[in-house]
């Protein structure tokens, strides 16, 4: 196998960290009921509990960029919770009457991100099974 560069989903998995970054700290100070954002409405207790696995999300993230080979699995574990994200936030949007679309824009950025990881792994040369089955070190 010829060896491809992984620099660009190494590069997108770190920014989409600053992302859930950016994503945590909204959720922590500015999206809950009687905060700057809160349509639609959510109980401060839950704005923190999100706030706290986006943080994971981040460093689960920044940490993976350095050996993207390696954790190549956590990429397809964000393919699978991103394109979940995307699919509820727009099923929501289109067939729930009067469910805010205050969050449209997160839906493209993270489909985006989606999209990104997908190209990126197969142009570096990363199969289906490097990004769904963790790879087992043998113990020999």
């Amino acid at each position: 196998m010829e060896n491809k560069s992984l620099r660009p989903l190494a590069l997108t998995f770190f920014a989409s960290g600053i992302w859930d970054t950016v994503a945590g700290i909204l959720y922590l100070f500015v999206i809950g009921t009687g905060r700057l954002i809160d349509e639609p409405h959510t109980h401060s207790f839950y704005s923190v509990f999100l706030a706290s696995f986006f943080f994971c999300f981040a460093y689960l993230q920044f940490l993976s960029a350095f050996n993207i080979k390696r954790y190549a699995f956590n990429v397809g574990c964000l393919i699978i919770g991103r394109s979940f994200y995307v699919i509820q936030l727009y099923a929501y949007m289109i067939f729930v009457n009067n469910f805010p679309s205050t969050f449209w824009f997160t839906g493209i950025i993270d489909g985006l991100f989606t999209i990104l990881y997908i190209v990126f792994a197969i142009r570096g040369g990363l199969g289906i099974c490097d990004l769904f089955l963790p790879k087992m070190e043998s113990k020999n």
